[in-house]
């Protein structure tokens, strides 16, 4: 098997130059390049390897740890989760910096490749500055602070290590499902050690996002119950962009009558002024949509985690026969507050829920109602009319 020599830190960003995605029918690198602020921990050997990868994965250098992982973050949201950038920073403030970027890219499932420095994996030197002297746990580093706020974390202590990590990495951003932070801890010393990678890992791969469709009983179920409500209302959520489903989401609406609120990443998965949408719903939402949830008897909840700021802490929700069926790929959210789950790709999940539907719609006087409050609103003391 041919082999090439390379540093850790070489092969890993060699690696990631040759990560392959579609967007928009094209075929692009998966990621748009590494944020980096350099210092002990990341400089000799990440700062060396970024430097001679150039434009193959270009460098954006920030000024604070947390803002250019924040911007990474952005990023990867407004790209629908197709592509995204990897950060890296120094070992103790640096990494730790970066802490509270990683939990708002767990919470909200967006992908991210967090490559802190680490300690010395030979000790030798040691203390390091800033080292986290853990006075039961020689194993402790400033880096697992990430360990509760990844999807998949892992401390990098022998070149050949990210043969087996970085391959697991990307299948871990690309999930629909597992999506969230990875966190890839960088020995200093082991970034800098030499290995004979084989010239086959480089080879370039793209990654498509699996879209898996709907169980037939759990989609019998949610059809039954669409069927039977009077009041129905479907939340979108941000999954709704990331399955490209927002045209899919007009038609569902249009063709069974049913009203759309929408979440905070949800927002723009119906036009603002399509006549269906009532607008953002829960905390920060508008009358009309939350009129509408206080009322329905059936929640469509369409690719979001059904946080506390959509459902007001699931105060909104006030009818007491309310439903919910809750359409996601990923079954921990599938299953939130005894809903009736319907695990799968947005998209194919309400094109399967539409062609069971057939000509099924919620009743004319809920629509109207629902769309008479919409075109009257009163916003911060003044009436609003769409």
């Amino acid at each position: 098997m041919p082999t090439i020599r390379l540093t850790c830190a070489q092969a890993l960003v060699r690696f990631l130059a040759a990560q392959r995605t579609i967007v928009d029918g094209a075929e692009v690198p998966i990621f748009a390049g590494a944020w980096a602020i350099f210092g002990h921990g990341n400089v000799a050997a990440m700062g060396e390897a970024l430097h001679g990868i150039g434009d193959a994965l270009p460098t954006w250098r920030g000024h604070n740890e947390q803002g250019m992982a924040l911007a990474a973050i952005a990023y990867a949201k407004a790209m629908r989760r197709r592509r995204m950038m990897a950060v890296t920073s120094s070992i103790g403030p640096g990494a730790t910096n970066m802490v509270t970027a990683a939990a708002v890219a767990h919470v909200n499932r967006l992908p991210v490749l967090f490559l802190p420095g680490d300690v010395f994996a030979g000790r030798r030197p040691d203390p390091v500055l800033q080292q986290v002297e853990d006075f039961e746990d020689a194993t402790v580093s400033a880096n697992d602070c990430f360990r509760p706020v990844s999807r998949f974390y892992d401390r990098i202590a022998r070149p050949e290590q990210i043969l087996t990590a970085l391959p697991r990495a990307m299948a871990v951003l690309t999930d629909p499902a597992q999506c969230g932070p990875v966190t890839l801890a960088l020995c200093q010393d082991t970034q800098a050690e030499a290995f004979d990678y084989p010239e086959s890992f480089f080879a370039p791969r793209t990654w498509r996002i699996r879209r898996p469709p709907p169980d037939a009983a759990e989609l019998a179920e949610a059809v039954a119950l669409l069927r039977a409500a009077k009041a129905p209302l479907i939340i979108a959520g941000g999954g709704v962009h990331y399955a490209d489903a927002a045209a899919t989401l007009a038609r569902f609406a249009e063709e069974h009558g049913i009203p759309v609120s929408e979440t905070q990443a949800g927002k723009s998965a119906l036009r603002h002024d399509h006549p269906m949408n009532l607008g953002a719903v829960g905390v920060s939402g508008t009358s009309a949509a939350n009129a509408a949830a206080e009322r329905a008897d059936l929640i469509l909840a369409v690719g979001t985690r059904l946080g506390d700021f959509a459902t007001g802490s699931w105060a909104l929700y006030r009818n007491p026969n309310r439903r919910v069926v809750a359409l996601n790929v990923q079954g921990f959210d599938a299953g939130k507050r005894l809903a009736a789950p319907l695990v799968a790709d947005a998209d194919l999940g309400l094109q399967a829920l539409s062609t069971a539907l057939a000509t099924h719609r919620a009743p004319a006087e809920w629509l109207a109602a629902c769309q008479a409050g919409s075109r009257s609103l009163t916003l911060g003391g003044k009436m609003w009319r769409r």
